[in-house]
């Protein structure tokens, strides 16, 4: 069976299956995203009835467990190889887990992880993932709506941006000696109306399971139109402020990692090309590439909290 998702943010429970029988399955994801939104978005796209058929023609099966967990960025274990995190994140302690809100809100206050998060609004949820290195992956997550969260928080009027932190724990984390310029915590943030999209999700699981120390456990953010390092791993605090925050990347290398950073193949990485992406499949003996799609295929539901925006500049 095929199951064509017109609204990636309605994926219903009854549609996730078990990770055996996803990775015998093709499934079409955010084919039929708003390609041509990228016109009045100042994007470029010369010929948005092709790019559409283009994007039709890409269906994508979820990427299997064992690429998901073994291929990964996450540098405070490993930035020397995509396998290091796997290998050496055992050392991440993830029990108890504390999340600090804090900020401009009328409710700051330290959860501990199983406060935090409200076990009827866990979700079963097929996003793309797309990482800046121009590489790909389909990956049933596991969480609750962010919105949530932040609601629970209640900002005040004044907060226009939500902030996140990664732990830094320098005895848990093997790499500590990697790029100390990149100033630790690892930061990330967004507007507050992007992180009240109902797409954003707050993860704790994936392919059914508890979600892997390698793949950001207990608690990551997942955005799925934006590249992936905007989607913060182990978090262990969330900061509401009236100013844009600084992030990691944003900070590190401005010139190549903008603060919005959303999935854009007409806006290139100052170093490589975003047109395409390699597609991560170990059982294949060739890389497949596919075009990329404009806000990573999720455009009809996203693209117009970019309206007015030049996204050459805000990239």
């Amino acid at each position: 069976m095929i199951i064509k998702i017109k609204k990636k943010s309605d994926i219903p429970s009854s549609e996730i299956t078990p990770e055996d029988v996803y990775i015998n399955r093709r499934k079409f994801l955010g084919a039929s995203a708003g390609i041509g939104a990228a016109a009045f978005l100042g994007c470029g796209a010369a010929d948005t009835d092709s790019d559409a058929a283009d994007a039709e023609s890409q269906d994508l099966e979820p990427t299997s467990w064992e690429d998901i967990t073994t291929y990964n960025n996450f540098y405070e274990f490993g930035a020397s190889d995509k396998e290091a995190p796997a290998r050496r994140s055992h050392t991440l302690v993830t029990k108890p887990w504390t999340i600090k809100v804090d900020g401009l809100c009328a409710k700051p206050a330290d959860y501990q992880l199983e406060d935090f998060i409200k076990p009827s609004t866990i979700e079963d949820r097929v996003y793309r993932f797309r990482c800046v290195e121009a590489w790909s992956m389909v990956i049933p997550w596991r969480g609750f709506p962010l919105a949530d969260a932040i609601a629970r928080a209640e900002p005040d009027p004044g907060a226009k941006y939500v902030a996140f932190e990664t732990l830094w724990d320098p005895e848990q984390m093997p790499e500590r000696r990697w790029k100390p310029r990149i100033g630790w915590p690892y930061r990330e943030g967004l507007r507050l109306d992007e992180a009240m999209h109902p797409l954003a999700l707050m993860v704790t699981g994936l392919h059914g399971r508890t979600l892997p120390n390698q793949n950001g456990a207990p608690l990551r953010l997942i955005v799925p139109w934006k590249y992936g390092f905007k989607s913060i791993k182990s978090i262990v605090r969330m900061t509401f402020t009236e100013d844009e925050p600084p992030t990691t990347w944003a900070t590190q290398s401005p010139a190549e990692y903008g603060f919005y950073s959303n999935v854009n193949p007409n806006v290139n990485h100052p170093r490589w090309s975003q047109e395409t992406e390699r597609v991560v499949d170990s059982s294949r003996l060739f890389n497949r590439r596919i075009d990329t799609l404009f806000l990573n295929g999720y455009a009809d539901e996203v693209a117009h909290l970019y309206e007015g925006m030049d996204l050459r500049k805000y990239f």
